[in-house]
């Protein structure tokens, strides 16, 4: 993150040091250079350099005699350099001992009362602005998103700001063909062409891949031009700087600028991915700026994180209008530390920008979810054997998925086609768009796609999905049960091509260098996957009816069977496969279609396909993306045994000896002789000498800083380590 949000940052390359010795510091042409990560303590010591090795001799009383009254730079809020990790135990003693001294001074003036006021309010402020600022971006890329995805399709004249739903509210006509109002008009329209027929079909085809080409060129060369961090989804990243990771210019206001604009583009471009999950990026952009308004969160890397945390349930909350399950995500997902007092603000934050987006309404309706459906008949107790069957699919499929995404970004990384990332963008719009045309389920928009999964057939609905072979006589009565007629087998088959189509363009989009979210085409998948299971249902309740399963519910001849509700089902077998996400996906999903009475169903799936996700690999799409770029993400939700050893994963320069400490064995002195004889700038912590288990890892720093402390005991004392994950290859 940077430092100043408000200043330019150069883009740092991502790069690990490889050996025991690279950690003291970094070759390059010959010379060794240092990296040492700054924090405040550094105002408390002289740093005197003597030969190559950095010695810090401390001087000075006790940490809270440097405090002054009238000074405001209180100690312990100093800065980490890029791509290090923080320490989380020192961040927070440096929070409390600020504190207490915001208290003791409380008594000495008003000006200090009014200080501390601030400082107890300032948390709140904080993700109040953050939720703001929040939902008012959300809007904008929602109503801006929806306008240049109808520009592939044709243009309101009389308002070109319109998008084709609005352009048709102040239309009279009670029935709209395709969507399509007399006062929207089509590409072919535009050119004095009729709306049907061979030659507007190849107006209407090429203007498709035209726009879809120049959105996703502009997507791609915006981000390589200004924001190499906005491509992605970003959420592995956030994951990974919320567990102590320093990236910084990841969180900056460039990155926040051209991901919003960006994530436009590329959404409607038609490209497989969605804007959900790059809002949560947005989301801690915004937190991480807007932190700086406030030292006690700008200043510190570890309270920053509590506003990174409120920050990630607010862009889940504004992206599918889910601020309960935005919580919850940022709760089981995404946050490594996760106070009560972070849960409380991370729901105010959530409401907040919920608040707001509901506010500015950019789906012009009353229901502030994104696919909002009404079921009027309940589920029957058989059809768990289903829903939990779509559960296991939606695992199969989401390990596939994750499988193959993995091996073409490994591919990526390693071949050429790296070199030229917004070549690929090009080719993979361009192959997207030509493909996607000719059937309607994949040309339409995805979230589209997706409502119209949801939705139960009545009397309104014109698609092939709905062509039963039933009488409307009556409004108002129960839709019975009827047979399919040859438009849903029809629109069957159109659903098993657009569900491989989908799958295959989804695998070849995540990971490229364009803004691309995954939830939208994970829904996408297992709502087409749930409605053929739902249709198949239905019709085998139709055929079957006096059958024990069916002899209840179905014997009455109305429609016991929902295929939107398998749809949803299936919804949510899929994301919770790629992602491995249970709590917090089942809240999303009912708060996403405000469907709290298939809570249940939704659990059962939610579970079988994460069991099934887990047997047949152990990791989800965002966990599997940071092993995939090494990031250094230690998982707190895993146990992890000490089974290497220090000399495997270790070597130092010119076969020297290994120095390392151990946990409990050593006195001062001994530390003091290691630091005088070697020039190291850390070493490993192992079990003993006899048994050299790796356990951990301390730096120099923190081994003088520690001896120089004189109320040190000089008889022993015992290392404290900070872990790491994924030892081989980072030192």
């Amino acid at each position: 993150m940077e430092k100043d949000p408000l200043r330019g940052n150069a883009s740092i390359p991502m790069s690990y040091p490889a050996t025991y010795q690279a950690v003291g510091g970094q070759l390059e042409n010959g010379q060794q250079i240092r990296t040492v990560s700054l924090s405040s303590d550094d105002d408390m010591i002289d740093i005197t350099t003597t030969g190559t090795t950095t010695e810090r001799s401390i001087h000075g009383e006790e940490l809270g005699s440097h405090f002054s009254g009238d000074s405001d730079d209180i100690p312990g809020i100093g800065q980490y350099e890029d791509f290090h990790t923080i320490d989380w135990q020192r961040d927070i003693a440096r929070d409390r001992m600020r504190h207490r001294y915001i208290i003791k001074k409380k008594q000495d003036s008003i000006c200090d009362l009014i200080k501390g006021a601030h400082d107890a309010w300032s948390g709140w402020v904080c993700v109040l602005f953050v939720g703001l600022v929040t939902g008012v971006v959300a809007g904008v890329i929602d109503i801006g998103a929806s306008w240049m995805s109808d520009l592939k399709y044709g243009i309101c004249p009389e308002a070109f700001w319109l998008n084709r739903e609005q352009c048709c509210w102040s239309s009279n006509e009670t029935t709209f063909d395709n969507g399509n109002c007399s006062q929207w008009w089509t590409w072919p329209e535009v050119f004095s062409q009729s709306r049907e027929g061979v030659g507007p079909y190849i107006i209407s085809y090429l203007f498709y891949i035209v726009w879809a080409l120049m959105f996703a060129a502009l997507s791609a060369a915006l981000v390589r031009m200004f924001a190499p961090y906005a491509c992605g989804s970003g959420i592995p990243e956030i994951k990974t700087i919320l567990s102590g990771f320093i990236i910084r210019g990841y969180l900056g206001k460039w990155t926040l600028i051209i991901k919003s604009v960006g994530i436009m583009l590329a959404v409607s471009a038609g490209l497989s991915l969605g804007k959900e999950g790059p809002m949560v990026h947005i989301a801690c952009c915004i937190g991480n700026i807007l932190s700086y308004l406030f030292p006690k969160y700008g200043r510190n890397e570890a309270k920053k994180r509590e506003i990174l945390s409120a920050a990630a349930a607010a862009g889940v909350s504004v992206a599918f209008g889910a601020p309960i399950g935005g919580v919850l995500f940022s709760l089981e997902e995404v946050s490594y530390y996760f106070p009560l007092k972070t849960l409380w603000r991370s729901f105010f934050c959530a409401l907040v920008a919920a608040f707001i987006l509901r506010s500015i309404n950019p789906f012009g309706n009353e229901h502030s979810v994104l696919f909002y459906v009404e079921y009027n008949k309940p589920w029957i107790f058989f059809e768990l054997v289903p829903f939990v069957a779509l559960g296991i699919i939606g695992g199969m499929v989401a390990t596939l998925f994750i499988k193959a995404n993995l091996y073409w970004c490994r591919y990526r990384k390693v071949s050429k086609l790296g070199q030229y990332p917004v070549t690929e963008v090009l080719v993979v719009a361009v192959v997207t768009a030509v493909i996607a045309y000719p059937n309607p389920y994949t040309r339409m928009n995805t979230s589209q796609l997706i409502f119209l999964l949801f939705s139960q057939c009545g009397v309104s609905n014109s698609d092939n999905l709905c062509d039963y072979n039933r009488n409307f006589t009556d409004v108002n009565s129960a839709i019975e049960i009827a047979a399919a007629g040859p438009g849903v087998y029809k629109a069957v088959w159109l659903l098993v091509l657009a569900l491989v189509f989908k799958l295959v363009a989804t695998i070849f989009t995540f990971g490229f260098k364009a803004p691309c979210g995954l939830f939208i085409p994970s829904l996408c998948l297992g709502a087409i996957m749930g409605r053929i299971v739902g249709i198949g249902m239905e019709q085998l309740a139709y055929n079957y009816p006096h059958i024990w399963l069916f002899s209840g519910e179905c014997s009455t001849g109305d429609d016991c069977i929902t295929p939107g509700l398998y749809a949803m089902v299936g919804a949510a077998a899929v994301l919770g496969g790629v992602t491995r996400m249970t709590v917090s996906l089942v809240v999303i999903m009912f708060e996403l279609t405000g469907g709290v009475r298939y809570i249940v169903p939704l659990m059962a799936a939610a579970m079988a396909s994460k069991w099934v996700g887990d047997a047949l690999g152990r990791q989800g799409i965002y966990d599997a993306h940071i092993e995939l770029n090494g990031y250094p993400f230690l998982d707190s939700k895993e146990e992890f045994a000490h089974t290497s050893l220090a000399a495997d994963v270790m070597q130092p320069k010119h076969n020297e000896p290994l120095s390392v400490l151990t946990q409990d064995s050593m006195t001062v002195d001994d530390v003091e002789t290691l630091l005088k004889e070697t020039e190291h700038n850390g070493f490993p912590v192992v079990v003993s000498r006899e048994s050299q288990y790796l356990v951990g890892f301390v730096l120099r720093r923190d081994l003088n800083l520690a001896i120089g402390k004189k109320h040190i005991s000089r008889k022993k004392i015992m290392v404290f380590t900070r872990l790491y994950n994924n030892f081989s290859g980072k030192f």
